[in-house]
């Protein structure tokens, strides 16, 4: 084996004649102006704050409670349907003699699954409006009614 020296890649000499290298163009440095009044006195122009005693549309917590039992009752009616219907789905899927077995009188278990599935949506439904009445709807209600009473606040000043 005899060692070649050339290299495999064919090498290029750099270009005769490069420019110097001129770094990108950056303005001088100018320290920030000072602000036209000191900072510790309040502006000539602007009223003094007033603080509110409460802060308006209820409370941030009201706000994040509200969102909670809405994410509840989302949750809940959908789970309910959808479960079912993928219950429904992996059954047909994985167990199709199940599927294909008679209950009584021929009727496959299968059919009778799916005809099922119109009362298990009725009952998502109907979860649906019960949580929405038992924890969603007070709740709505109690931050609507603290809205319009700060509207009357402000409306009266």
């Amino acid at each position: 084996m005899t060692y070649d020296p050339s290299p495999s890649y064919p090498h290029h000499p750099p270009p005769a004649h490069q420019p110097p290298y001129q770094p990108p163009y950056q303005p001088p440095y100018q320290p920030p102006s000072p602000p036209p009044f000191p900072p510790h006195a309040p502006a000539p122009h602007q009223a003094p704050h007033r603080s509110r005693r409460r802060d308006p549309l209820g409370s941030h917590r009201d706000l994040r409670v509200l969102r909670g039992a809405y994410r509840w009752q989302r949750r809940t009616a959908t789970l309910t349907a959808l479960g079912y219907f993928t219950l429904f789905l992996l059954l047909s899927a994985y167990a199709p003699g199940f599927m294909t077995g008679t209950i009584t009188d021929g009727l496959p278990t299968g059919l009778l699954l799916a005809l099922v599935q119109l009362p298990v949506t009725w009952l998502a439904i109907a979860l649906y409006e019960q949580t929405a009445r038992r924890r969603v709807d007070p709740l709505a209600d109690r931050i609507r009614k603290e809205a319009e009473l700060d509207a009357r606040r402000g409306a009266g000043r």
